[in-house]
């Protein structure tokens, strides 16, 4: 079964490797999608692909890659598209 997770991480998580460490991530679950920074200090993300990949990246956000300190992530399901052709930052 394909799922999409739209995913907003609160906390010190820019200037950490995080989206980089999130494509890493996501690219080793071949799921697709992207992840980008935001203008208040978070990370947003969208993934989509087999549901537990999809989730392993949705519970591998709540801590995020070493340096980080992931205060919550916001995470909201949504109808599987298929819409990527690969998982990318966007900038």
């Amino acid at each position: 079964m394909k799922a999409r997770a739209h995913i907003i991480v609160h906390g010190m998580v820019q200037g950490v490797y995080f989206r980089y460490s999130t494509q890493r991530e996501a690219q080793s679950l071949g799921l697709t999608g992207w992840v980008r920074n935001l203008p208040d200090g978070g990370v947003e993300m969208v993934c989509e692909g087999p549901r537990d990949a999809v989730e392993k990246l949705v519970l591998w956000s709540h801590s995020g890659p070493r340096g980080a300190l992931v205060e919550r992530a916001d995470v909201s399901w949504e109808d599987y598209t298929g819409g990527f052709l690969t998982f990318d930052i966007r900038y």
